[in-house]
């Protein structure tokens, strides 16, 4: 990734600092005193290295798995079909989202938020043996029967947020937010919204230093 290129490492690493503070590219130009179209270039390579990065972790999510789908942003993408909405109607494209509590979180486009397109991220992406929190949406019917004997709900729709202790999705639902404000700084996003989206993922529960080194070498190595 660092062959062929003009900067130097000190350059590179300053660009990066910017990256993961989240100074917007226009800042991080006049901060560095560098061309706009050169901090764009270096911060579009920093996403698709992160989005590979996200994108390549196969791993799949264990203990206790929180599981949430939203329409968070972003015009419904090319290729995804159905419709429009889960509940109210709205042209932003439905995202699914697992988090596994102390550990990480995953996202996924779908095409709609229907039993069967959840059921298959969830057994693609979560461990039979975990135990699953979730809302009250029929999407999630049926889940002890594909073999995830442990699942419990929190109906929103009765004003019930968290029951027992452990039985809630206040996890994804951080995340949730933490995306949407990510993603108001862009005024919402329209192109590129799944490069935007792992990067959130990334970043999210990190401080910047961390994210700074791991994109380092992440740039090195890929």
């Amino acid at each position: 990734m660092l062959r062929n290129r003009k900067l130097s490492d000190y350059w590179i690493k300053k660009i990066i600092e910017c990256f993961c503070i989240d100074i917007p590219a226009s800042k991080a130009a006049l901060l560095l005193g560098k061309n706009r179209n050169t901090i764009n270039r270096w911060y579009g390579i920093f996403r698709q290295v992160i989005y590979h990065h996200q994108t390549a972790l196969k791993n799949k999510l264990l203990g206790r798995v929180e599981v949430d789908e939203r329409n968070d942003g972003g015009k419904r993408q090319r290729g995804y079909h159905g419709k429009l909405k889960r509940g109210r109607g709205t042209l932003k494209q439905p995202v699914f989202g697992v988090f596994e509590r102390d550990g990480r979180v995953y996202t996924e486009i779908v095409p709609d938020c229907k039993r069967l397109t959840l059921h298959e991220v969830i057994l693609g992406r979560v461990s039979i043996e975990s135990v699953i929190y979730s809302d009250g949406w029929r999407g999630y019917n049926g889940l002890a029967d594909v073999g995830y004997s442990r699942h419990f709900r929190v109906s929103h729709g009765d004003n019930e947020f968290a029951r027992d202790g452990h039985c809630h999705i206040n996890g994804i639902e951080s995340f949730r937010s933490f995306t949407k404000r990510r993603l108001a700084k862009f005024n919402g996003v329209s192109v590129n919204f799944e490069l935007h989206l792992k990067e959130s993922e990334w970043r999210w529960k990190k401080q910047s230093n961390e994210l700074a080194n791991q994109l380092w070498q992440l740039i090195r190595y890929y």
